[in-house]
């Protein structure tokens, strides 16, 4: 029971000094002159790219590992990976204002975060047309900018509207069907299932997912990749050990029954701009169509 107590007084403690950090160099920065909401941390590559497009990329001065676009965010300080952050690198930023993503964490960070003396903006994990728009007007008004969000959210969806309708056009009667590959890693394929970026931008270029019955990103096995019949396969482009060649990916046996092995189809797409659903993702959708069916 002690030993309990002592665990708890020790978090207790910890959150009290977090918050401090926060409020004392929120309190310094404002001593300098800068004004609310002119000291931005974006934690998500959705909502740092979205600042950007609305203009308002001098007010961030931190952001998340995701957020690789546009160029001149990567000189910006890394706070670390949007689901491994630690509450006292986002605070040491003297952040007036933290614009993260669902799903950022761990738990007890984000907790922390709310905690402190610092808005906290949550924007909502969506892969749809409206919850884009949702998140760019979410973004807009938090930093004073609802007319260029407006503007944006028009562009952004006439874009994705006409590369939708284009797609489903130039498919036709015969979707191909594509297998979006997260992780290889050691010949075992992670893929993208129901309730996934990966399936709605697909079915917006007008492809098929082709395995369903589970959500989220999830191992198959081989016997489910070779039924799975994929005429295609997605990945993201990247390095390290989740990546491999196009030919030793096809060469695994999970894949050498399937139509995708027989033609040599892999298509690699950047991450954020094929799964983002953010300001390029009419982009997204055209480029993922092209590469399906050529034009």
């Amino acid at each position: 029971m002690r030993g309990g107590f002592t665990r708890r007084g020790a978090l207790l403690g910890l959150t009290a000094a977090v918050i401090g950090l926060g409020a004392g160099l929120r309190a310094e920065a404002a001593s300098e002159g800068v004004s609310e909401a002119e000291r931005i941390v974006t934690l998500g590559g959705t909502a740092t790219e979205i600042v950007y497009a609305l203009g308002a990329g001098a007010r961030l001065v931190a952001r998340d590992t995701t957020s690789n676009y546009p160029p001149e965010a990567l000189s910006l300080p890394d706070v670390g990976y949007v689901r491994a952050l630690s509450a006292e690198g986002v605070l040491s930023m003297a952040p007036d204002l933290i614009l993260a993503e669902e799903g950022a964490g761990p738990p007890e960070v984000v907790a922390l975060l709310k905690a402190a003396d610092v808005d906290y903006i949550e924007l909502p994990e969506g892969f749809s047309r409206d919850m884009t728009v949702k998140r760019i007007e979410m973004v807009g008004a938090a930093l004073g900018r609802e007319a260029e969000a407006k503007a944006l959210a028009g562009e952004v969806l006439a874009t994705l509207d006409a590369a939708a309708e284009a797609a489903k056009a130039q498919a036709g009667d015969a979707p191909k069907r594509v297998l979006f590959v997260l992780s290889a890693q050691g010949g075992r394929i992670m893929a993208g299932g129901d309730e996934t970026a990966a399936k709605a931008v697909i079915e917006l270029a007008g492809g098929v997912n082709a395995v369903s019955g589970f959500s989220g990103y999830k191992p198959l096995t081989d016997e489910a990749v070779s039924l799975a019949r994929p005429d295609v396969i997605l990945m993201m482009d990247r390095g390290g050990d989740h990546d491999m060649a196009a030919k030793e990916l096809l060469a695994l046996p999970a894949f050498q029954p399937t139509p995708a092995a027989k033609s040599g189809a892999v298509i690699r797409m950047d991450g954020l701009r094929l799964l983002g659903f953010g300001p390029r993702v009419g982009a997204a959708v055209r480029d993922l169509n092209h590469a399906l069916y050529g034009g």
